[in-house]
């Protein structure tokens, strides 16, 4: 048994791409950039930058034309794909990401600022008793600040 199973999350790199096939099915791609920090062999913290190919087919690329710019983080599911063809006598490779299941990172700018979702109700989202001041040690110790997207380094 052989398996071809890709999961990444990462930062969108430029605009999706919305195009049609000759069979009328829509199909979008785009580039996302995933990092990772590392201790080099001198010791010093390093940082390595990966870019990925991604393609949507169908209603999912709709959604992501239509919902989706550059510096958006996505996670994705789906499967490697090679695809070669011949430019000016040379033969071409590209390896790209086929996603079968596309999901938004959180909104930044949105209202209530970073990483705040879809409203589930009418209510203005506010902080319960538990955030606002009191420690429960069954919490996690969230920065105050907000995240500013100019400190990614992608």
């Amino acid at each position: 048994m052989y398996v071809n199973t890709v999961i990444l999350y990462g930062n969108l790199t430029r605009d999706p791409e919305l195009r049609a096939l000759p069979s009328g099915m829509n199909v979008c791609s785009f580039s996302i950039a995933t990092n990772r920090t590392f201790t080099g062999k001198d010791g010093k913290k390093q940082e390595q930058v990966d870019f990925h190919n991604i393609v949507v087919f169908g209603r999912q690329a709709d959604t992501v034309s239509q919902y989706m710019k550059k510096g958006s983080g996505v996670f994705i599911e789906g499967r490697l794909q090679s695809r070669s063809w011949e430019k000016d006598g040379q033969k071409q490779y590209r390896v790209e990401v086929v996603a079968d299941r596309v999901q938004f990172g959180p909104r930044v700018g949105g209202p209530g600022g970073a990483g705040a979702g879809p409203s589930t109700g009418g209510a203005p989202r506010g902080k319960s008793k538990d955030e606002e001041g009191s420690t429960s040690g069954a919490g996690i110790d969230y920065p105050k600040d907000d995240i500013n997207p100019e400190d990614i380094p992608f």
